[in-house]
């Protein structure tokens, strides 16, 4: 018979079973098995039908199929941050929404393989284009495929990168503490080419206050920072600015209070930068192919055809570098040192740097895969400027484009004054045109 006392228990640390108390240890076992199966037993009692959350979905679900926000438009997006509710939620809805709504559903999380009520299985992107055919041009990609999903249950990992703006209803099963994921689940549909009148965003709040959920993760950090300064200083993942527990509580509680534009920085909730994953992603996969662009001369610009039904109006858009890197006018670029200003020909300021994402997203509208000039927009360009020896309205235009920083600061700077904390009038102050380096413009020529 084999010694038990040889035998050992455990990964790194091994225990040897001669020192445990086996009598013990084998009864401990038993009462924890005895306990676990009674849980089980109870949790067996409990059916969808008891669960209130999971039946109010589903009649907001009907509701919106039943009531489309735009004509016909029956697509729903459901994120949670779990996998395990992801399959739970797909257990619940999909078979009902099958048969009595005769509408397909499909699951992607980063746990398993994608599902889908089709008789074909398709992998994650597949089953992404089936969802939003438009935007991810399903008549190229999967032209054989007739049907469509009309409810995508999925986690974060389709939260950043996917153009997913068919769809018009977006719900948050669950909120996570950073604010950060609310709007880059948004970002999915609420984006530019979307062939929607409105979309809505609803939000599914945990059943404690406010203060509760947050005050979870703060005694969370306590105890990290407990640990940080009795160790060496370098264990504490909390730490970073980014995940600033009273500035989150904040955005949170103005998502959850109050009805606010997301592109508006003057809401206090720092969201023009929350979407900028999908930019800098765009920047990186370029520099891996072309290289850096640090060599790049400064003054370069391109030519594209307006297009006022996509909000591309006659005009330019400027990028320009502050020489200053330390003055951030009106502290609310989040590309300083750099500056974007789309400005018409009139002179008027159509988007101002403070609308970073605005800009840039109508940047790549009319520039991604675009490889080479457009011919017809460089002909009346170069025909106007005499081959870009008359360029002296796009300098003018260039002066009004800086003056429209300089008096968005002035303007902030007075409403400081009369706001809570530190102003920022006669702080960082700028002078005008020899602040600023041009580093491109982009041209948006109306046709001749």
């Amino acid at each position: 018979m084999h010694n038990i006392g040889d035998s050992e228990i455990g990964g790194k640390a091994k225990i040897s079973l001669a020192d445990m108390d086996l009598p013990s240890w084998e009864h401990e076992l038993k009462v924890d098995l005895e306990i676990i199966d009674a849980l089980l037993a109870s949790m067996k009692k409990i059916t969808a039908a008891d669960d209130a959350k999971l039946q109010h979905l589903k009649t907001l679900v009907l509701k919106k199929i039943a009531a489309p926000l735009n004509p016909g438009n029956k697509k729903v997006l459901i994120f949670t941050a779990f996998a395990d509710t992801a399959d739970y939620l797909y257990a619940n809805l999909a078979p009902e929404l099958l048969a009595t709504q005769t509408l397909h559903s499909a699951k992607v999380t980063g746990k398993g393989a994608p599902k889908s009520t089709l008789k074909k299985n398709y992998d994650f992107q597949e089953l992404l284009t089936l969802f939003s055919p438009h935007s991810k041009e399903k008549a190229i990609v999967l032209p054989n495929e007739a049907a469509e999903i009309d409810l995508l249950i999925g986690t974060d990992c389709i939260s950043e990168g996917q153009n997913l703006q068919d769809c018009d209803y977006l719900i948050n099963y669950d909120i996570h503490w950073n604010p950060v994921r609310i709007i880059q689940r948004f970002g999915r549909v609420d984006r530019i080419g979307s062939p929607n009148s409105s979309i809505q965003l609803v939000n599914y709040w945990p059943d404690i206050s406010l203060d509760e959920y947050i005050n979870l993760k703060e005694r969370v950090e306590s105890r990290m920072m407990i640990a940080d300064v009795t160790a060496t200083g370098d264990d504490n993942v909390l730490s970073a600015q980014a995940n600033d527990v009273s500035y989150r509580k904040e955005q949170l509680r103005r998502l959850q209070e109050e009805v606010i534009e997301l592109e508006d920085p003057k809401t206090g909730v720092s969201i023009t930068d929350l979407g900028l994953n999908d930019f800098r992603m765009d920047l990186l996969n370029y520099v891996k192919v072309n290289g850096e662009l640090s060599n790049v001369p400064s003054g370069m610009h391109a030519v594209v055809p307006a297009k006022p039904e996509m909000g591309l109006r006659p005009g330019v858009i400027f990028t320009l570098r502050n020489r200053n890197p330390s003055v951030n006018v009106s502290q609310h670029n989040r590309l300083h040192p750099y500056y974007l200003v789309y400005i018409n020909r009139e002179g008027e300021v159509i988007h101002d740097h403070t609308e970073v994402k605005r800009l840039l997203d109508l940047v790549r509208t009319c520039s991604k895969g675009q490889t080479q000039p457009i011919t017809d927009a460089c002909l009346l360009f170069n025909k106007e400027t005499a081959d870009g020896r008359k360029m002296q309205m796009y300098s003018d235009l260039l002066g009004k484009a800086i003056r429209s920083m300089i008096e968005v600061k002035e303007e902030k700077d007075l409403d400081s004054l009369f706001c809570s904390g530190k102003t920022t009038a006669l702080v960082n102050t700028i002078v005008g045109l020899d602040d600023f380096e041009l580093i491109t413009f982009l041209v948006i020529q109306e046709a001749g």
